[in-house]
């Protein structure tokens, strides 16, 4: 009992920063690794776990962009209560004056309007509790390369004070050493194949590889290689508490890497790119898995099987542009249904108007940021003649219909109403789709003399029957005799009734 008591004092609660839409992908990884009390948020995952559970979080997760650990949590409605807050915690325990430190905020507050503000009045609090309790001493500031960095979060009147123990953000692996004009993040890169569900157990197609991410990290993940380990620091390798024995036998655990089965491809129309690409792949001590050429995505002809899929960042037409976008996104349609059938083809983009050009029918659609684009990934399963034949020969297509109706049915508990006009319904199979039924012609109202009703410009005009309106025609509504009022008095009691009261 005493044994679990202090394994419980020695876990801590910490929180994974990451892109919007990457949540669930950071918070399986988080699992897998032994976190506990993981729960995805916006942007984030909080966990608890101990030290050595922060150093695996940092060096093995693909998809965190950095890992804090909250320290202090406070409630402050202005920015003299904000310095007297931060004011009164022992600083001592997080820092000393051999140390530099510097201060990064994230405020969502209407009070706290200012992130730099907020910066310089927690800045202000730790170098006046130094000098009250070290004779007129303080550790100095650094705006980079800090040895320890504090992260403060706002909301609302919420503040909460985390040591960051990356430093550099996570997506900055360390085996980049060139890049193109608008390289993805390494962050984005891994999560669009994790969310793509490739694990290496097919072949990994990027036909415009640019600087090589998507390529790079498909091995590290087909491998299991580490994203940390080309890393050469980690900030909390200057805590106080650091532990370099458990940290080592992280850092050289290499038992869980696997042999790769299947090769990974890569091709570019601009020989730069491909040799900006082969150098980033060369220092990553990844070129044996993947192949690269430089060739345009016309010139992809014949697709490695088995079938495996395809991830792709095409030019936007923001920072990188084509001469003609429309029709290098309708060539990307058209490659991806005469070379990669039997591919799943994923896309990250951000104009609708260029998805549209594809000329497929995308089967998902995620919402995700790169950098500050609001984009979206589209997953495109590719088969060989029409979608009627493909699932009658037992092939599924995951639709974004039947994706909506199952969050509905997560959400609600229940079969949504728009589902009852599926015909697949267990004891409705003769059932069709109510903008297909017809009502038989020996049980149709007035069946005798019906005649189709002549075409309008109203819509509800096709649904009306004449021969039922001559009825009505010339004809006034009728009511049964009334004793008193027509319609019962509108309030919450019965109006008494009034002698003088008199129906005209």
């Amino acid at each position: 009992m005493c044994r679990n008591l202090k394994e419980m004092e020695e876990k801590f609660e910490m929180v994974a920063k990451t892109f919007a839409g990457l949540e669930e992908v950071l918070a399986e990884e988080l699992r897998n690794l032994g976190a506990e009390q993981v729960l995805p948020g916006r942007r984030m995952v909080s966990f608890y776990g101990d030290l050595e559970m922060l150093y695996k979080a940092n060096f093995c997760c693909r998809t965190a962009l950095r890992i804090l650990k909250p320290f202090y949590k406070f409630t402050a409605s202005n920015p003299d209560e904000l310095y007297e807050k931060a004011k009164q915690y022992d600083w001592s325990s997080v820092l000393s004056l051999d140390k530099t430190f510097c201060i990064d905020t994230v405020a969502f507050s209407d009070e706290f309007t200012h992130s730099h503000f907020v910066t310089y009045r927690v800045k202000d609090a730790i170098a006046d509790w130094f000098r009250e309790h070290y004779g007129d001493k303080r550790p100095g500031v650094r705006l980079t390369n800090a040895d320890m960095m504090i992260n403060v979060h706002i909301s609302g009147e919420n503040v909460t004070l985390s040591l960051d123990s990356s430093g550099e953000s996570l997506h900055k692996r360390g085996y980049r050493v060139a890049q193109t004009e608008a390289p993805i993040n390494e962050v984005l890169a891994a999560g669009i194949i994790l969310l793509s569900g490739w694990r290496g157990e097919s072949p990994l197609v990027d036909p415009m590889c640019g600087s090589g991410t998507f390529l790079i990290e498909a091995a590290l993940i087909a491998a299991n290689i580490n994203p940390g380990v080309y890393r050469k620091k980690f900030a909390f390798e200057n805590w106080k508490d650091f532990d370099g024995e458990i940290f080592d036998k992280i850092y050289n655990d290499d038992s869980a890497e696997r042999e790769v089965k299947y090769k990974i491809y890569g091709g570019d129309i601009s020989p730069k790119a491909v040799d900006i690409a082969r150098a980033n792949i060369k220092s990553a001590g990844v070129g044996k898995y993947i192949d690269l050429e430089c060739k345009p995505i016309s010139a992809w002809t014949e697709a490695p099987q088995p079938a495996g899929v395809v991830v792709t960042n095409p030019p936007y037409g923001e920072r990188i542009s084509a001469p003609n976008m429309e029709a290098l996104y309708a060539l990307i349609g058209t490659t991806l249904k005469n070379v990669f059938a039997g591919y799943q083809a994923w896309i990250i983009g951000l104009h609708e108007e260029y998805f549209q050009k594809i000329g497929l029918a995308p089967s998902l659609k995620l919402r995700l940021y790169n950098g500050s684009l609001e984009c979206e990934l589209r997953q495109y399963i590719m088969f060989k003649g029409d979608k009627r034949s493909f699932r009658a020969a037992g092939g599924t297509i995951k639709t974004i219909r039947d994706e909506e109706q199952r969050e509905r049915r997560d959400r609600y508990g229940r079969r949504d109403r728009r589902d009852d006009r599926r015909d697949d319904r267990p004891g409705r199979k003769d059932f069709k789709d109510h903008r297909d039924f017809k009502i038989p012609k020996d049980r149709a109202p007035f069946a005798a003399d019906a005649q189709p009703a002549p075409e309008s410009d109203n819509p509800l005009a096709k649904r009306r029957n004449p021969d039922a309106l001559k009825m009505l025609r010339d004809k006034q509504p009728s009511l049964p005799p009334q004793d008193g009022p027509l319609m019962r008095p509108r309030g919450w009691k019965k109006k008494p009734k009034d002698t003088n009261d008199t129906n005209e």
